[in-house]
């Protein structure tokens, strides 16, 4: 079988976190394996997945993260952002992640831009970008 070559996209967020530790949300790892599973993946895949989940730093809510969350539904229901919709709870998790810990958030997905507080870093087709809100 052949080696999987990397997701270009993939590379380019490497190199935007650079040496910063990188952390996943608790949400972000349920996503990781419900694609996985979603995609059919053997055993030997999911595998390689939970090692490398087990070398990054998993945040767990508590309290003070459940208290931003519900703020920051609010808030984006106040202004008219998606992100207040219950459709993305899950999504709402991991911003509220991010705000939680006071560090930006690496995404490619769209939805977060515009968040109040919420720091982004996200690639483009020609650059990375940063928007902080």
């Amino acid at each position: 079988m052949a080696a999987r070559r990397p997701h270009p996209l993939a590379d380019r967020y490497r190199r935007l976190i650079g040496a910063a530790p990188a952390l996943l949300a608790f949400q972000t790892v349920m996503e990781l394996r419900f694609g996985a599973i979603r995609a059919g993946w053997g055993e030997l895949r999911r595998r390689r997945l939970e090692r490398r989940i087990a070398e990054l730093t998993v945040l767990q809510p508590d309290d003070e993260m459940i208290e931003i969350c519900a703020q920051l539904r609010a808030e984006c229901q106040r202004v008219g952002h998606a992100l207040g919709e219950k459709v993305h709870d899950g999504d709402r998790w991991i911003a509220a992640s991010a705000l939680r810990l006071s560090v930006p958030l690496v995404s490619h997905d769209q939805l977060f831009q515009h968040v109040t507080r919420l720091r982004l870093i996200t690639a483009s087709d020609d650059t990375a970008r940063r928007h902080q809100t």
